[in-house]
């Protein structure tokens, strides 16, 4: 009995797993997988005041901004939306602010992951209002059953509660609102074997676990079936942190190991931490509260020029118009006067029988 529970717990976590887990390209199989462009920096997403950017890939369904922020919403069944950092960070700490998703069977995600499937997460599990889990893989081993630790938590569907994951050569830790739940050591890792020490991207996202076309175990993992007839299930993020421990343009792997020393660090400014750092565009409102006072003075004496301009302008429009409107009025005036004439005179003629019809002419 024993030993078919320990079969039915790895075959759910193995499902749990695989229902996550993905590579487009995995550097432990082929050396020709492209290289990871670093981040090379840090940067704090602020979701309330500008949207995710062209630094992250959206996927799965669109997000919708407001004062909470991100969210993330299953609207239909199907929908999964999922941001994906277009870089890599090579040790390093990533923060989140996040409320989870209320729902039987869905599942709210923090995730970092690399090429070769080492992975670290967070996660939430709608019908579960009283803890969190938190995992991690190495190199896509799922053979063992004892990596996800739930931690307690208050109403994590209910309020906003900061996740942060920290991640060395040496150590990663897991921190709930400041405060340090766990921390996995590399020897603790199966010998380091399945200590995550390859470069990874984040992924946040919100996905149905309880889809009833997911094989059982995932289901249960997550709590049981969604009930698609109380759409929409809504996850929010105000803020993202992500620090890159390492400095450089690009990672890439020297060997098929995925081991911490293979990977080499090319030198130079990554793009990313360029694009990152450049100030966003300013409102017009910013941009006039950035002028000085002298240049406020100028825009403000050239925007009355411009206003007596327009006024003068409309001015003699008007002029113009009423001088046109005076010589048309005159005109009319005249040809009123000489068809009255003309026509006195008719009359006049017809009074005094000028008009009279002759023989000749019958």
């Amino acid at each position: 009995m024993k030993s078919l529970f320990y079969l039915s717990l790895l075959v759910y976590f193995t499902a749990q797993a695989a229902a996550q887990t993905f590579t487009s390209c995995n550097p432990l199989n082929t050396t020709n997988c492209p290289v990871d462009i670093a981040l090379g920096t840090n940067h704090t997403y602020d979701f309330v005041t500008y949207e995710a950017g062209n630094t992250w890939n959206n996927t799965a369904g669109a997000l919708n901004y407001g004062p909470s922020g991100a969210d993330f919403s299953i609207n239909t069944r199907g929908d999964a939306p999922t941001i994906t950092t277009n870089y890599y960070i090579f040790g390093g700490e990533v923060e989140v602010w996040m409320k989870a998703a209320p729902g039987q069977g869905v599942v709210s995600s923090i995730v970092l992951q690399s090429d070769d499937l080492d992975e670290v997460d967070w996660e939430l599990i709608g019908g579960n209002n009283t803890h969190v889990q938190s995992n991690y893989f190495g190199k896509g081993n799922i053979t063992s059953y004892d990596r996800a630790i739930w931690h307690p938590i208050g109403k994590p569907q209910e309020e906003f509660h900061n996740y942060t994951v920290r991640w060395t050569k040496e150590t990663i830790e897991w921190f709930l609102d400041g405060a340090s739940l766990r921390v996995l050591k590399y020897e603790e890792a199966n010998g380091g074997k399945n200590f995550p020490q390859s470069p990874m991207f984040v992924r946040i996202g919100i996905w149905a676990g309880g889809d009833e076309n997911n094989d059982e175990y995932t289901v249960e993992w997550a709590g049981g079936e969604t009930d698609y007839n109380k759409i929409p299930y809504t996850m929010s993020v105000k803020s993202v942190r992500v620090t890159d421990f390492s400095r450089g343009s690009e990672y890439s792997y020297g060997d098929m190991t995925g081991s911490w020393e293979s990977i080499k660090i090319k030198p130079g400014n990554s793009t990313i931490a360029e694009e990152l750092n450049a100030p966003p565009p300013m409102t017009a409102s910013q941009r006039w509260n950035k002028l000085s006072p002298g240049a406020k003075i100028g825009v403000g004496s050239a925007v009355g020029v411009a206003c007596v301009a327009l006024v003068a302008l409309a001015a003699f429009y008007c002029v113009r118009q009423r001088k046109a409107g005076r010589k048309e009025r005159a005109s009319a005036d005249q040809q009123f006067e000489k068809e009255t004439t003309e026509l006195m005179a008719y009359r006049q003629r017809m009074a005094k029988g000028g008009f009279a019809v002759s023989s000749r002419e019958v």
